[in-house]
């Protein structure tokens, strides 16, 4: 199952892929609400761009030899990107498609289990406090990210607050788009 519940606005015949990729506006979202990501095994070539790109080359990322003599026994995947993978299910789980303004930032952010090549991991994303803006335009969601692998290990946990339209906030915001 991708979440749970489907939101007021949209029609209880709908399937479930359609629900999984609708925008939730504010009023969707309640306290203990989970939604769930399809999974996406990490690649070589993963840990690699991640090099290039953050360019930290760290043996413990770039050597086997080197990793191969560590606890792990092999080359471990940056924890920076379990983070960018979390980000980037939120985008696959499609909750935030037309409804999000900004993300606020990360807090807590716990590396618990190593993420290794061929590891298949999956985002359970928990909805924690939804806080209602004084404009009636937007709010705020506290949520919590689970990185979960193939063992059912959470793999990596933090939180994260987003700034999200309310419907009517998205109805302005279309009709101010709307030539004149």
């Amino acid at each position: 199952m991708r979440g749970v519940g489907i939101p007021p606005h949209q029609n209880n015949e709908s399937n479930e892929s359609e629900n999984s990729m609708s925008s939730y506006y504010l009023e969707d979202f309640k306290p203990g609400q989970v939604f769930v990501s399809s999974g996406r095994t990490i690649t070589e070539a993963d840990l690699t761009f991640f090099s290039m790109i953050s360019g930290d080359w760290n043996p413990i990322h770039a050597d086997a030899e080197f990793a191969g003599q560590t606890r792990y026994q092999q080359r471990v995947v940056h924890g920076a990107l379990g983070i960018a993978i979390c980000t980037g299910m939120l985008h696959q789980i499609g909750i935030f498609e037309k409804s999000v303004i900004a993300m606020l930032g990360l807090r807590n952010w716990n590396f618990l289990k190593p993420l290794l090549i061929g590891d298949t991991v999956h985002l359970e994303l928990h909805i924690t406090s939804v806080e209602a803006g004084k404009s009636g335009r937007s709010g705020k969601l506290e949520r919590r990210f689970h990185l979960i692998n193939q063992r059912g290990e959470i793999a990596q946990e933090g939180d994260s607050e987003v700034l999200v339209l309310t419907h009517e906030g998205a109805r302005r915001q279309a009709d101010a788009a709307k030539p004149a």
